[in-house]
């Protein structure tokens, strides 16, 4: 998988972005393992744009590993200023799952009934309603009722 490609524009703006990052990835002694690469790719799909902390002094090792991680997770090598580097790969849409079978579930309402004189406090209770209640402007719960479909729609049928 190759590298993203950016414009310089592109590049700046996310390593503006990336400032204020803290690192979410760190590689020590043993270098870029499978363990590295799946923590990264993790926090690629989560956040899109992530620091990675390595804790190595030779520079070219740090570039290596900056080139290695941009073309094993399909990312943009955005930055290396010392010991960090930074990655961006946008982040996938996610995936609903559409249920047909799903019904709206009991839910609670609060009805507020407010006193007849002014100086008095509204009374506030909690009532569960059910997917096929409904709540009428005088605060009373009732069912829905299936809706009337005329005669020529029955006869057509």
């Amino acid at each position: 998988m190759p590298a993203i490609q950016l414009t310089p524009a592109e590049r700046k703006q996310h390593r503006a972005d990336a400032h204020h990052l803290d690192p979410v990835v760190q590689i020590g002694a043993d270098g870029l393992t499978p363990a590295v690469v799946k923590e990264a790719d993790a926090a690629l799909k989560a956040h899109g744009l992530i620091k990675i902390r390595v804790f190595s002094d030779d520079r070219a090792a740090r570039e290596a590993l900056l080139v290695t991680l941009a073309e094993q997770l399909d990312a943009a090598p955005i930055q290396h200023i010392g010991k960090l580097l930074v990655l961006w790969r946008p982040i996938p849409p996610k995936e609903k799952a559409e249920r047909e079978d799903r019904k709206s579930g009991p839910r609670v309402v609060k009805l507020v009934k407010f006193s007849k004189s002014g100086n008095h406090r509204a009374t506030v209770t909690k009532v569960k309603v059910f997917g096929n209640q409904r709540v009428t402007a005088g605060g009373q719960i009732k069912r829905v009722k299936p809706r009337a479909t005329s005669v020529k729609k029955k006869v057509a049928e």
